[in-house]
C-alpha cells in the first residue's frame, strides 16, 4: 500500500496511542473521523486490540450521532474486530428506539459469528422494522447452526414478502438438509419459485433434485432456467464432495414427466443467459436416452458451445446421430461435432472424409478422432497429410500414425521417407524413428548423406533405436561431423543408445567440443548413461562460460552418484547462478543423501519463489524426520503456489504423519479445499488415519473427512463411511449418512437400517432413510 508522508506520520501516532492502553481510547475514538481511509483502518485495528476498554465507547458511537457514515462504519468494524466481550453491550442496544442502531447490532453480532447471539438474532429477525429483520436474517446465516436455521425457517413460513427473499438466500447457503422441504413447498408459489429453486441449488442437497425435476414439465421458462441452474449446482457440489454425480443423474432419469421435461428445458434455452444455457443443456444430457441426444443436436445451432459441451457427457449412444450430422455438416459444424465422437470404428469413414476439409482445424480434429477410435484402416489416408500445408495438421497426422500403427505403416513410412517433398520426408523420418524398424537403416543413411540439416536430425534420432551395429557406427561417425548442429543431434541421440566404449568415448570427446550445444547434449547423455568415469570432466563444466552447459553439468551429476558428483552438487546449490542453483537442488533431491537435507531445508525458506518450489519438491523425496515440519510450514504460506506445492508433497509423503498433518490443515480456510483433495489420494494408512480423526472432529471437519473417503472411490473407503454410522460423534454420523444418501451405492444396508430406526439424532435417521430408499 502506498501511503503519503502525512498518513505514515498519523499511523505512527496511532501506534503510539495504542501503546498507552485504555487511557488512549477517547483520542482513538476521535480519530475514527480521520479523512484518510488508511488511518481509519489503523484506528480500527488499534481499538480492536484494546478489547473491553474500547467496547462501550464504540457502542456509544453506534448509538450516538450517526451523521458521519465513515466514522460509523469504522466503529462497526472495530466492534467486529474487538478482542473484548462485545455481546453484553451490544445486546443492551438491541431494544434501542432507532432501528438503524438495532440493524448495526445485528450486523456486528453476525460478522463476529457469535453463537451466543443466535437467540437475540432470532428475536430481531421478527422485528417490526424490515431493515432490522433483514440484517438479523443475514447475521443468522453468518453464524449458522441448528437454532439459526430454525429461526430462518420460521421467517420463511411467516410469509412476509420482504423478509422471505433474504431468508431464502441465506437458507440455501447454510447447506442444512432441513431446508429442502420448506423450499420445495415454495416452488408452487409463483412469487417465490425462482428464488426457492436457486436456494435449493445453493443447498447442494441431493434430495432436492427429484422435487425440482418434477416441476420442469409445467413451470414457466424463468422457473425452468432457475431449476436447471439449481440441479447443475447440486450436481457439481455432489461431484466435488463425493466424486460422483450418478445419484443426481439417476433421479433425473426417474422423472415422471420425462419427455415433457426435456421439451420444456429445450424451449427455455431461447433468451437464456450463458450460464442458464449451459445448465439447461447439462440437465438434458443427464436425463439421457435418445430424446435427450436429439434435443441437444437440435440445439447446436442455437447454443453451439453449451449443447456441444453437454453432448460430450451423453456417451456412445449419441454417436450414430453425430455421424449423420457430420455427413450433412459444413466446416463449422464438423469442428463442433468431431470432438463429440467417443465410439469405436463406426465414425471412421466420416472422420477420414473430414481429412479433406478446407479448414485445417477440422483436419486436425479428424486426426485426433481417428486416434481416439483406434481404427488402423485410416493410416493410408493419414499418410496423405504428412505434407499438409498446415504444420498443425502434419504433426497431428504423424501422431495419429504413431498411435495407430498397421500392417502397412512400415511400407508407407519407408516410401514417404524417399519422397521428393522435404516436409513429407521429415515427417516420415519421425515415424521411422518412433518405431525403430531395422529395415529403415538404408533410408536413414540416405537422409544423412544429404545437405538438409533437419533431415539429418530426424535420421540421427531414429538410428539410436535400431538394434544394428551399423546404426550405432553412423551415430559415432556423425559425432565428429563438420556441422555443429549435426554433432549436437548425434550427441543427443547417443544418450538413447547402449553405453558401449565407442559411444562413451564419443560423448566424452563432446564434452570438449568448441560448440556449447554439442557439449550440452554430450553432458546430458553421459548423465543418462551414468558414466561415472566422466565425473571429473563434468564437474569442471559447472563453471563453463555458457549457462546451458552449466545447468546440463549439474543435471548430469545428479545421475552419477559419485563422491565427487555429490560434493559438486552441494557446492552448486550455493551458486549465484539461479538456474545452476535450482538444478543442483533437483539433483540433491534425486541423490537422496541425508547430509543434503539441511541444504534443501534452507532453500525451502528462500526468498525466491521458484527456488522454494524446487526445494519443496526435492525435500519430499527425502526420508528424514526434518521434512514434514518444513512442508507443514510451507503449507500455510501466504503464497498460493507455495501452499499448493507443499500440500501436494505432503499428500505423496509415505510416513504415518502425513494424514494427521492434512487433517490439521482442514481448519484453515486457506488450505481446506486443497487438503481435502490431498486426503482423497490413496496412501498407506490414509483410510485408518481419516477414521481416527473423524470420531473426534467438530464443525465442518467431519463432512470434509467423509468427502475425502468418498472421493477415494474404493470399496474400503465406502466401508469406512458405513462404519462411521456407528461412531459416538453425532457430526460424524450425520456426515456419513449424508454421504450415503448422496452416493449411488448399495453398501451398508444393515448399518443404515439400524441408523434409520435407532439413531438418537433425528437428522441421521432422516438421511439414513433417504439412503435406504435409493
Amino acid at each position: 500500500m502506498f501511503l503519503s508522508a502525512d498518513d505514515q506520520k498519523r499511523l505512527a501516532e496511532i501506534d503510539s496511542l495504542s501503546a498507552e492502553g485504555a487511557v488512549a481510547v477517547p483520542r482513538l475514538i476521535d480519530a475514527l473521523s480521520d479523512t484518510s481511509w488508511a488511518v481509519r483502518r489503523g484506528v480500527v485495528a488499534a481499538l480492536g486490540r484494546l478489547g473491553d476498554a474500547a467496547v462501550q465507547p464504540l457502542c456509544d458511537v453506534v448509538a450516538g450521532s450517526r451523521g458521519d457514515e465513515a466514522r460509523l462504519a469504522a466503529a462497526v468494524d472495530a466492534l467486529v474486530a474487538s478482542r473484548g466481550d462485545v455481546f453484553g453491550p451490544m445486546s443492551r442496544l438491541a431494544d434501542h428506539p432507532d432501528p438503524h442502531v438495532v440493524a448495526d447490532v445485528a450486523q456486528v453480532l453476525g460478522r463476529r459469528k457469535s453463537e451466543r447471539a443466535v437467540p437475540l438474532l432470532a428475536r430481531l429477525s421478527a422485528h417490526e422494522d424490515d431493515n432490522v429483520s433483514v440484517a438479523a436474517i443475514e447475521a443468522l446465516g453468518r453464524v449458522g447452526g441448528r437454532v439459526a436455521v430454525d429461526s430462518l425457517l420460521a421467517t420463511v413460513r411467516g410469509g412476509n414478502f420482504f423478509r422471505t427473499f433474504p431468508a431464502l438466500d441465506v437458507l440455501g447457503r447454510t447447506g442444512d438438509p432441513r431446508v429442502v422441504e420448506p423450499l420445495v413447498a415454495l416452488l408452487e408459489n409463483p412469487f417465490y419459485a425462482p428464488e426457492a429453486a436457486r436456494a435449493l441449488g445453493r443447498s447442494g442437497q441431493v434430495s432436492a433434485v427429484g422435487p425440482l425435476a418434477a416441476q420442469l414439465h409445467r413451470a414457466p421458462d424463468a422457473v425452468v432456467r432457475a431449476i436447471a441452474l439449481a440441479i447443475s449446482e447440486i450436481h457439481d457440489v455432489v461431484v466435488r464432495n463425493f466424486a460422483s454425480g450418478a445419484t443426481v443423474q439417476r433421479q433425473l432419469q426417474e422423472c415422471p414427466s420425462f419427455q415433457g421435461a426435456i421439451r420444456r428445458l429445450a424451449h427455455a434455452v431461447a433468451g437464456a443467459a450463458d450460464d442458464e444455457q449451459r445448465a439447461l443443456c447439462r440437465v438434458i444430457a443427464w436425463m439421457g436416452a435418445e430424446e435427450a441426444s436429439s434435443s441437444l443436436l437440435a440445439l447446436l445451432d442455437a447454443v453451439p458451445a453449451a449443447a456441444a459441451d453437454a453432448l460430450k457427457s451423453v456417451g456412445q449412444e449419441v454417436d450414430a446421430q453425430i455421424i449423420a450430422a457430420l455427413r450433412r455438416g459444413d466446416s463449422a459444424r464438423r469442428l463442433m461435432l468431431l470432438p463429440l465422437i467417443v465410439g469405436r470404428n463406426s465414425a471412421a469413414r466420416e472422420a477420414i472424409a473430414c481429412l479433406g476439409d478446407e479448414d485445417p482445424a477440422v483436419r486436425v480434429s479428424a486426426c485426433e478422432v481417428l486416434t481416439r477410435i483406434g481404427d488402423s484402416s485410416a493410416v493410408p489416408a493419414l499418410f496423405q497429410h504428412l505434407g499438409d500445408p498446415d504444420l498443425g495438421v502434419a504433426h497431428a497426422a504423424v501422431s495419429a500414425i504413431q498411435s495407430l500403427g498397421s500392417g502397412d505403416t512400415e511400407r508407407l513410412a519407408l516410401e514417404a521417407a524417399r519422397s521428393a517433398d522435404p516436409a513429407v520426408r521429415r515427417a516420415a523420418l519421425r515415424i521411422v524413428a518412433y518405431f525403430g524398424w531395422a529395415s529403415a537403416l538404408d533410408v536413414l543413411r540416405e537422409a544423412l548423406a544429404g545437405d538438409d540439416e533437419r533431415l539429418r536430425e530426424a535420421a540421427l534420432a531414429g538410428l539410436a533405436f535400431i538394434e544394428d551395429p551399423r546404426a550405432l557406427a553412423l551415430l559415432v561417425e556423425h559425432g565428429a561431423h563438420s556441422s555443429a548442429r549435426t554433432r549436437a543431434s548425434a550427441m543427443r541421440s547417443l544418450g538413447q543408445a547402449p553405453p558401449t566404449p565407442e559411444i562413451l568415448e564419443t560423448l566424452r570427446r563432446g564434452l570438449r567440443d568448441e560448440d556449447a550445444w554439442v557439449t550440452y547434449f554430450a553432458c546430458q547423455s553421459l548423465g543418462k548413461l551414468r558414466d561415472v568415469e566422466s565425473s571429473d570432466a563434468i564437474v569442471r563444466l559447472v563453471d563453463h562460460p555458457s549457462g546451458q552447459v552449466r545447468v546440463a553439468a549439474v543435471e548430469a551429476l545428479a545421475y552419477l552418484q559419485t563422491r565427487v558428483a555429490r560434493e559438486a552438487l552441494r557446492a552448486a546449490s550455493g551458486s549465484p547462478d539461479a538456474d545452476v542453483q535450482r538444478a543442483a537442488l533437483v539433483g540433491l533431491g534425486m541423490a537422496r543423501q541425508h547430509d543434503a537435507v539441511p541444504i534443501l531445508v534452507d532453500a525451502a525458506r528462500s526468498g525466491e519463489r521458484a527456488t522454494r518450489l524446487i526445494a519443496l519438491s526435492s525435500l519430499a523425496d527425502q526420508d528424514s524426520p526434518e521434512v514434514l515440519p518444513v512442508l507443514l510450514e510451507a503449507a500455510t504460506d501466504p503464497d498460493e503456489s507455495i501452499r499448493e506445492a507443499a500440500i501436494s508433497r505432503i499428500a505423496e509423503w509415505n510416513g504415518p504423519g502425513a494424514t494427521h498433518v492434512l487433517v490439521g490443515l482442514l481448519a484453515n480456510p486457506l488450505t481446506r479445499e486443497r487438503a481435502v483433495d490431498a486426503l482423497a489420494l490413496p496412501a498407506p494408512g490414509r483410510i485408518q488415519g481419516i477414521l481416527a480423526a473423524l470420531d473426534g472432529a467438530e464443525g465442518d471437519v467431519p463432512a470434509l473427512l467423509v468427502s475425502a473417503l468418498a472421493r477415494l472411490d474404493r470399496p474400503d473407503g465406502r466401508a469406512a463411511i458405513v462404519s462411521a454410522l456407528e461412531m459416538r460423534s453425532t457430526a460424524a454420523r450425520r456426515a456419513a449418512a449424508e454421504a450415503l444418501a448422496a452416493l449411488d451405492v448399495r453398501e451398508g444396508t444393515d448399518a443404515l437400517s439400524r441408523a434409520a430406526e435407532h439413531d438418537p439424532d433425528p437428522e441421521v435417521r432422516r438421511l439414513a432413510n433417504i439412503a435406504l430408499s435409493r
